[in-house]
């Protein structure tokens, strides 16, 4: 959500994850301590969840692999071989001397998810949303945002990641509409470094900030400068949060200020090299004119988020320019802004992808969820079951969002030369046996405790159900802790 009573419980499944599963001196450097006690003591003193796991060689051994690739396809009781970070072959039978066997029988192999619009900061008000105006989602974020410190954002986006790498979503664009300062920017980023997901970071405004005000412009170029030093070996690649050229939204004309201002950000952000993203037409009810006004900086750079107001020509518009758009059906339906028109998108031409949004208005954020709710909806608003399918709407959540994020030659699929983010998916639970299709077993059955293993960039950092690197019941804390010391900042 773009516009600038109290829950304790994270993700139950969470909360009895231990930290570490060692399956093998070839993939992990160091195991973590075996000891809830230890395991702590480890974290407070190191002030980070574990270290992540060092690249190994492994082949994932008879799975259902679904590769997401239009030319190899499907590839029943197959394998994929994984070293150093990298694809070497998916197939058959695979020879691998020497490789560590991960067993994948009644298993679906597949891409890791992809969410292209999350904001992460906001996931530890996880609910918090509530039932009256001033409860609402904006008044709260802003309330809370206002008043948190770099380290509270570290923490909540720390919760965010864990979130995301449990319930098998291996990339993240995540949208950082708080960044109060430098230091609120580096704590962000830095949660996101330490887990090792891939992420694609968006430099946003803050909660607050006056309609048309310059953003800090020096400080995101600081973080351009120093991005070797954040981007984690290239795993996070940094982006801008544009507001976008202001129409008026029917009401009087925007100042020359407000113009010239916006026109400033995007030449800074491109001029770095940036991937632009922006909320455009987000309410059903939006007022004409919004994406006419963005017309001259519409790009095959840029991510629009929602676009729940656009006509047929400006979809049009939006397809001529190469753009993709991130719909968030979960907190586009929960905040009443209206239904996605994500068919109405792609029958246009444009890439569409999927995204959680906010935590405070969805409770949870796990694409596969997210994608059954998309499914759904697009079916019934066309009365017609066969509408949208699960292998369409699984594209969404996969190789269609590494595009709209500019990385599609690096994930979304399996095959070879592509960077190993992958996930395996149990199926031999009472939830989704018998086993039948898989497609439509990920779309409609899968839950987050369903994700049996998680890699990102071949880092093994979900195996057997359990973290390799991340300490939950730490995770949990140190967000509780978080957002209390801002509840009290708010109350005195």
């Amino acid at each position: 959500m773009d516009r600038t009573t109290d829950r304790r419980e994270f993700v139950k499944s969470l909360a009895g994850m231990s930290a570490a599963s060692l399956i093998g001196s070839s993939v992990f450097t160091q195991a973590l301590s075996n000891t809830p006690t230890e395991r702590r003591r480890t974290e407070h003193a190191t002030g980070a969840a574990g270290r992540i796991p060092a690249r190994g060689e492994f082949v994932v051994r008879n799975g259902y692999v679904l590769t997401m690739d239009e030319t190899i396809g499907d590839v029943p009781d197959g394998d994929v071989h994984v070293k150093n970070g990298a694809i070497v072959a998916v197939g058959k039978n695979l020879k691998a001397p020497g490789a560590t066997v991960l067993d994948a029988r009644r298993m679906i192999v597949m891409p890791g998810f992809v969410d292209t619009h999350w904001h992460m900061w906001t996931t530890y008000l996880r609910c918090m949303a509530g039932d009256k105006t001033e409860d609402g989602y904006f008044p709260v974020t802003t309330l809370y945002g206002q008043l948190m410190q770099p380290e509270d954002m570290y923490h909540s986006t720390r919760l965010a990641v864990a979130e995301a790498i449990y319930s098998g979503t291996t990339t993240v664009n995540d949208e950082c509409h708080n960044v109060r300062s430098y230091e609120h920017a580096d704590q962000d980023i830095r949660a996101l470094r330490e887990v090792g997901i891939r992420a694609q970071w968006s430099y946003g405004p803050y909660r607050g900030m006056p309609v048309g005000q310059l953003r800090d412009l020096a400080s995101f170029e600081k973080l351009n400068t120093e991005w070797a030093r954040l981007s984690n070996d290239g795993l996070i690649t940094l982006a801008y949060t544009w507001g976008g050229i202001p129409s008026g939204n029917g009401g009087s004309p925007p100042s020359a200020e407000s113009i010239t201002n916006a026109k400033k950000e995007i030449e800074t952000a491109r001029g770095l090299g940036a991937r632009i993203t922006m909320h455009l037409a987000s309410r059903e009810n939006t007022p004409s004119g919004q994406v006419q006004a963005q017309a001259d900086y519409l790009k095959n750079d840029m991510l629009l988020v929602h676009m729940l107001a656009t006509s047929p020509e400006e979809m049009k518009l939006v397809a001529s320019s190469g753009a993709s758009i991130s719909v968030s059906p979960g907190s586009e339906l929960r905040i009443g802004y209206g239904l996605t028109k994500a068919c109405d998108l792609m029958d246009a031409g444009i890439n569409v992808a999927v995204s959680a949004d906010t935590a405070p208005l969805t409770g949870n954020c796990h694409m596969p969820g997210i994608l059954k709710l998309l499914r759904n909806v697009e079916c019934a608003k066309a009365q017609n079951e066969f509408k949208l399918s699960a292998r369409r709407t699984l594209e969404m959540g996969t190789i269609q969002g590494a595009k709209a994020l500019g990385i599609e030659d690096k994930v979304g699929s399996l095959r070879p030369g592509k960077r190993a983010d992958l996930i395996m998916i149990n199926t031999d639970v009472i939830t989704m046996g018998v086993f039948t299709d898989p497609t439509h077993m990920v779309v409609e059955a899968t839950e987050p405790s369903n994700v049996d293993t998680v890699v990102i960039d071949g880092r093994i950092l979900k195996r057997n159900g359990k973290f390799t690197a991340m300490v939950p019941d730490q995770i949990i804390s140190d967000a509780v802790a978080a957002r209390e010391r801002v509840r009290k900042r708010i109350h005195t």
